[in-house]
This record gives structure tokens, C-alpha cells and sequence, in this order.
């Protein structure tokens, strides 16, 4: 079975910006390279280093954090060189310039990568050298990464405005708001929706995005087998859209979900609209650039790909459908 982020190297991705670092103005922009931390973690850490709220870095997607990763990000009310001076195991921070706006999902264009997928067994190189014969379309699902940690049952409690089992699975999953959140509940062991507002906002949208996508996810899985792989677009269910699928109107009676449940009056901040979704991808700039013997997995063969993905879409999920037959 193949074998990626066997060590954080063999995951290397670089972020394609569209920010204008050539201005003035009171952001100052660094490139953040990491290993061995997710972006929102490592934000985190240098806002508590820099003294200042997580809300004065800006970045515009998240990172794996095994791997290593190169991201644009923002930083306000501290001068380049009190950013400099950080010293920061596994993080570290260049400066690239200043400009009047802080950096945000929109600045993102997508992302560069080079993976080396070890422990491949013949069978799995004759499937990858089968499709990469081929005009490569790939499935475009959301990766494992989205739903680390319960993150979808997580999000379907806040959709469901279920917030104290929201509360207890996050403090099952994730100890980096234990503190925060105990402290609030002490204060008043039923302050729920409060005990949430404790949690990165940006965490939160993102257990809600993760239940999202398990519903797409799913649709898409249905539609495959029906219709095969086509170019199409696949709703995203969220409050303001209209749902005309079949497959995504039976996924939401067994879910006992509307759209509007995604509108949280309680954390209005983390309601989520609808959208579609590309149903593939076309990877570009693919290229095969090394391949060989494994010499971290003895007897099996590693592949060294690279290749550029749009905003949103998942280099794991390329490789799956690479390297499974």
C-alpha cells in the first residue's frame, strides 16, 4: 500500500498568491514557512509570541501539518523586525513587503506540490502508469484532512444546534481550547454556545465546512457510480441555495437537514452559505520527476510527483486516485 508524509519532506507545497506585497500601508507580509504544525496552530503561535490577537495575522487557506509549506500571510500593528526576531522551532518567517489589506481566502490561486509517494508495490505502478497515459480528470472529493478529528459530527452538532455535544467532542478531539473553554463552563455549566465562542472562529467554520463536504462527498460518490466521471458541477449544501438533486435532497431527509440549518443565529459569524463545487480536477504542470527504489520502505519502489492544484482542492486525493487500481 502506497505511503505518503512519511516524513514532513516527502510533502512539500507551496501556496500561489495573488497579493500585492510591492505597497505601503500598515500590513506587513511574510512568506510562513512550516513543518510539523497546521496553519491555524502555528498562527496561533506566533500571535501569542508576537503579543497580539490571532485575528492580526491573516492567511488565506490551511496547511497540512505533516509536511513542509510555504503560505503568504499578513501581520498588523508589529513592525518587520519585532517579526524577525522570532525565534520558533519549525516556523520561520521572511519578509516580502507591506500593503493596506490584510491577506484573506480570496488572495488564494491555488497550490504547488511535490510529493514523494513511497512503499509502492508493482500493481500500484502499472495503475499509476495506466492513467497517466491519459488526459488526467480526477475525482474532486474533499481530503481526510477536513475530517481529522470527528471534524463532521462536530459540525453537524453546531448545524444542529446541538452545542454541549459540539462543546464535549471538541474537548475529546482537541485539548488546545481545554483551558479556555473549562474556564467558561465553570462560570456557567450550561454557557455552551459561549464555551464555542472560546474556539479559533476560523476552527469552528471549518468543522461546519467539514459537514458540508461529507454531504458532498457522499453525493459525488453516488453520482460516479451512476453516471461515471464527468465535468460537472455539484451543489454544496448551505443556507441560499436551491436543491434540485435527487441524490443530495434523500441525503438530507436521512440527515433531517434543511439549508437553512446552516444559518446559526447563536454564531452567526460561522453560518455558511451554499455554492457548487467543479465535480473533477485537472491537475497542471503534472509531471513524474524521479522514480526508483524506496529506500525507506526495503523491497518497494517511491515515485517523486509535482504538479499545481486550484484553491480548495486536495493533492491526497490526486494521489489516491493515482495509485489505487
Amino acid at each position: 500500500m502506497h505511503k505518503i508524509k512519511q516524513q514532513p519532506e516527502d510533502f512539500i507545497v507551496k501556496e500561489v498568491s495573488n497579493v500585492d506585497v510591492n505597497g505601503t500601508g500598515e500590513y506587513n507580509y511574510f512568506t510562513l514557512k512550516k513543518e510539523n504544525y497546521g496553519t491555524l496552530r502555528a498562527v496561533e503561535t506566533i500571535a501569542k509570541s508576537l503579543r497580539i490577537p490571532v485575528k492580526f495575522i491573516g492567511f488565506a487557506g490551511n496547511k497540512d501539518k505533516v509536511a513542509v509549506t510555504e503560505q503568504v500571510v499578513s501581520v498588523k500593528s508589529r513592525s518587520r523586525k519585532e517579526v524577525e526576531r522570532l525565534k520558533l522551532k519549525d516556523i520561520k518567517l521572511v519578509y516580502l513587503g507591506e500593503g493596506k489589506k490584510p491577506v484573506s481566502l480570496g488572495d488564494l490561486l491555488g497550490n504547488e506540490f511535490v510529493i514523494t509517494v513511497r512503499n509502492l508495490t508493482n500493481k500500484e505502478l502499472r495503475s499509476f502508469e495506466e492513467k497517466v497515459g491519459k488526459k488526467l480528470l480526477v475525482p474532486n472529493y474533499f481530503g481526510e484532512q477536513r475530517f481529522s478529528d470527528n471534524n463532521q459530527v462536530i459540525g453537524k452538532c453546531i448545524v444542529k444546534k446541538d452545542f454541549k455535544k459540539a462543546v464535549e467532542l471538541i474537548l475529546e478531539s482537541n485539548s488546545d481550547y481545554k483551558r479556555e473553554i473549562n474556564d467558561i463552563l465553570k462560570k456557567n455549566k450550561n454557557d455552551f454556545v459561549g464555551a464555542l465562542r472560546a474556539v479559533n472562529k476560523k476552527l469552528l467554520k471549518l468543522y461546519v465546512h467539514a459537514y458540508q463536504s461529507f454531504i458532498w462527498n457522499e453525493t459525488v460518490e453516488k453520482y460516479i457510480k451512476k453516471n461515471g466521471l464527468k465535468d460537472v458541477k455539484i451543489p454544496i449544501i448551505g443556507f441560499g441555495i436551491d436543491i434540485e438533486d435527487k441524490e443530495i435532497e434523500n441525503i438530507m431527509e436521512r440527515e433531517e437537514l434543511t439549508s437553512r440549518d446552516f444559518i446559526i443565529r447563536e454564531l452567526p459569524e460561522i453560518s455558511v452559505e451554499g455554492k457548487e463545487r467543479n465535480m473533477v480536477i485537472k491537475p497542471e504542470n503534472f509531471k513524474v520527476n524521479n522514480k526508483g527504489k524506496d529506500k525507506l520502505n526495503k523491497g518497494k519502489s517511491k515515485v517523486v510527483l509535482s504538479f499545481r492544484l486550484p484553491k480548495g482542492c486536495y493533492a491526497t486525493i490526486v494521489i489516491e486516485w493515482l495509485f489505487n487500481s
